[in-house]
């Protein structure tokens, strides 16, 4: 682990740094599987869904279902 003040700094930083990007992309994660729920919900198929965004139909389902 760094000794001196700049580095622990630097490092502390770093932590933080992926400590929010994990928040993030978990409540991120948490939205698009809402979204592709109530798309679902209110009437688009997997497949539709999938082409709206690039994926397979199949991958979509394990989104919503949280797989």
């Amino acid at each position: 682990m760094p000794t001196d003040p700049q580095r622990k700094a630097a490092a502390k930083a770093v932590k933080a740094a992926q400590k929010q990007f994990d928040r993030d992309s978990k409540a991120a994660r948490e939205a698009r599987r809402k979204a592709f729920a109530k798309a679902q919900k209110d009437g688009l198929s997997l497949r539709e869904i999938g082409e709206l965004v690039g994926l397979d139909h199949s991958r979509v389902g394990q989104i919503i279902r949280g797989d």
